[in-house]
């Protein structure tokens, strides 16, 4: 036992969390502050990579003026070692600093002193370094591949030639191609083992179709509930009741940025929809082509008012 309480503060000195608080919504476990950015604060650089932009420019031009400030004060202890500056002059001192460590120089002030000189090189060597570190966050914030793919609010679990399937639609908003696009779909649920012990399972579900070359409109991806199915034989009862949750991402290559770009979506017991399909949002022009009416993209309809 007293091993074991060594262990428990080492790990606190650590900073290593004692406790993970988890709420379950909708068969959907969520980790509290899980994806956050202010959950990042023991990591600067995620944290600088995830915080919104206005907080990145807010903490870019605190940390400027700070380190202004602090080699401010440390020329104001050299004296009167910048020369066209005023003695003792904090402003004076702080614009100087500007000037170093931006590689401005004007040339009205300089400095005159060994000590001021080697501050100077000090302060140089950090400019150097924080211009390229700023430049690097900046580029690596901009740079980060992102997909616009949206998917129905619900999934359904309808007929589709004679045999019980579950179905959802995503569509691709950015109007572009998403190559070699491959869709992965996941069934969480909770279940009691033969020992009696309590535990989250997690399958794959087969998809009628996972992958497609280019991925540049809508796309209806259906599994098929058979005896092999972990939903075979399930209910909306069964889903609420194991705290069903569907898990789905699609990944593929942005043509236009030549990146691997990949979207996440879920859908808990109550999103899933029995007997009721898709309103059907492919269209036919006068003149024979084709369009997609993206208006009613998340409505369904009850199998038994479609037409």
């Amino acid at each position: 036992m007293k091993f074991r309480l060594q262990r428990q503060s080492r790990k606190q000195k650590k900073g290593i969390i004692p406790r993970v608080h988890i709420k379950i919504h909708n068969g959907q476990f969520e980790i509290m502050g899980m994806g956050a950015w202010h959950s990042y604060w023991r990591d600067p650089y995620h944290l600088l990579l995830t915080i919104p932009w206005l907080g990145f420019l807010l903490l870019a031009c605190i940390f400027y003026v700070v380190i202004n400030a602090f080699f401010a004060f440390a020329y104001l202890l050299g004296g009167d070692c910048i020369a066209n500056a005023q003695p003792g002059s904090f402003s004076d001192a702080f614009f100087f600093s500007v000037q170093t460590l931006a590689s401005i120089g004007y040339g009205a002030m300089y400095p005159k002193t060994t000590y001021a000189n080697i501050i100077v090189t000090i302060e140089a060597m950090i400019g150097v370094v924080g211009i390229a570190v700023m430049t690097g966050l900046a580029f690596a914030r901009f740079s980060r591949p992102t997909a616009r793919v949206i998917f129905s609010r619900v999934a359904v679990i309808t007929l589709h030639e004679g045999v019980p399937t579950l179905i959802f639609r995503t569509a691709n908003q950015r109007r572009n191609m998403i190559l070699e696009a491959q869709m992965r779909m996941y069934l969480m649920r909770d279940e009691i083992t033969v020992e009696g012990y309590s535990m989250r399972r997690i399958y794959d579900l087969k998809l009628l179709r996972n992958q497609t070359p280019n991925f540049s409109l809508s796309w209806l991806v259906m599994h098929i509930i058979d005896e092999s199915s972990p939903l075979y034989g399930m209910t909306a009862e069964l889903l609420t009741h194991t705290n069903t949750l569907l898990m789905v991402s699609v990944s593929g290559i942005d043509e236009t940025v030549a990146q691997i770009v990949h979207a996440r979506h879920s859908y808990g017991a109550n999103e899933i929809l029995w007997n009721s399909r898709f309103v059907d949002i492919m269209h036919h022009t006068p003149d024979g082509n084709r369009y997609v009416d993206y208006n009613h993209f998340h409505d369904v309809l009850p199998v038994d008012e479609v037409s």
